[in-house]
């Protein structure tokens, strides 16, 4: 008899989520299988459990925030990895290795991108197959259910600042403070920089300042953001996480010369950015995604140091659809994370 383990799986394309059993896989060549402990819940697994990004097909298993022990090596894996390691993988699910970014090493913007939920079965379930280029080692400060969401959540912050022109001393601002911008405020934090908090009304002031932030900007005050800004010498660096473009467009008068606006959070709408604003003083706009493995595994090893862990809800794996809803509704604060019960 097959030995099972339970799935939660998408029938179809915006469907709810369903346990069913299923047969315990086996890693094929250059893969491992992980015994997921905990996987975090995702704004982007929308992309996937509603049908949107391309190639998808169903029934799905979402989830790229995993974190979990390896329980079985395939054949061909290189690294030093051993049943039992702790394990975390995010959005950066491995890459092909042979487009023309990987032969440039900037495999997260790999053209074949293997996303877990989306390239292949993803953490919403007992076990997991990933290839080996994917795996990041979990340090034992940390819990399965805080390495879950650094793997994407925290990646993206921890890497989209440090690979920014702010140095020690200068001026971060963090636009927004939800799973993203909680993480964000405490790394610039931790790395020396002068950190402003902006979200919209006063009662989010107290909570930026319990997570560190030395500045808090009320965005629906009468004084505009970017004068704001401006008032505290100009930001070097805007790390825009919230999902708005008029909210991210009016930050950018409030940085300084050769300021950098770090685009983070997803929308369809267009900035409202003229090109003098940029030209006239240097300014530059980047998208920037997630981390690969190794980004992740400095990500987790540098919160593990300076105590840095996410906020979670953690409920088990049969509450997926409670959990999802919440965290797409907006109802959760910061991040939902599913553990193995």
């Amino acid at each position: 008899m097959s030995e099972t383990y339970r799935a939660a799986q998408i029938a179809t394309a915006g469907g709810a989520f369903e346990i069913v059993e299923r047969d315990v896989p086996r890693p094929g060549p250059g893969h491992v299988r992980i015994s997921m402990d905990a996987c975090g819940i995702c704004h982007s697994d929308a992309g996937m459990v509603n049908g949107i990004f391309p190639g998808l097909s169903f029934p799905l298993v979402a989830g790229h925030e995993i974190a979990g022990r390896i329980d079985e090596i395939g054949e061909g894996v290189v690294g030093n990895w051993n049943v039992g390691d702790r394990v975390a993988v995010g959005w950066f699910g491995g890459s092909c290795g042979h487009c023309e970014p990987c032969r440039q090493g900037d495999f997260i913007v790999c053209d074949n991108l293997k996303v877990p939920g989306w390239a292949y079965d993803g953490g919403y379930a007992e076990s997991v197959v990933v290839p080996v280029d994917a795996l990041a080692r979990i340090p034992d400060g940390l819990s399965a259910t805080d390495a879950a969401p650094l793997a994407c959540a925290g990646v993206t912050m921890f890497d989209g600042l440090r690979r920014s022109p702010a140095r020690p001393g200068d001026l971060v601002a963090i636009l927004g403070i939800g799973g993203l911008g909680h993480l964000g405020i405490a790394y610039a934090v931790a790395m020396g920089f002068e950190t402003v908090a902006i979200a919209r009304g006063e009662a989010k002031a107290d909570l930026a300042k319990h997570l560190g932030a030395h500045h808090y900007v009320d965005s629906t005050a009468a004084t505009p953001v970017a004068e704001a800004l401006q008032a505290l010498g100009g930001a070097k660096v805007v790390m825009a996480t919230a999902a708005s473009s008029e909210a991210i467009t009016a930050t950018i008068d409030g940085m300084t010369p050769r300021g950098e606006l770090v685009a983070i959070g997803a929308t369809y709408e267009p900035l409202g950015i003229n090109p003098l604003q940029l030209l006239l003083r240097g300014r530059v706009v980047r998208g920037h995604p997630s981390g690969t493995s190794k980004s992740v595994q400095d990500t987790m090893e540098f919160s593990a140091q300076h105590g840095i862990t996410p906020m979670n809800e953690v409920v088990p794996l049969s509450e997926i659809n409670e959990a999802y809803q919440k965290m797409m509704s907006g109802a959760a604060r910061f991040r939902m994370v599913v553990s193995r019960e």
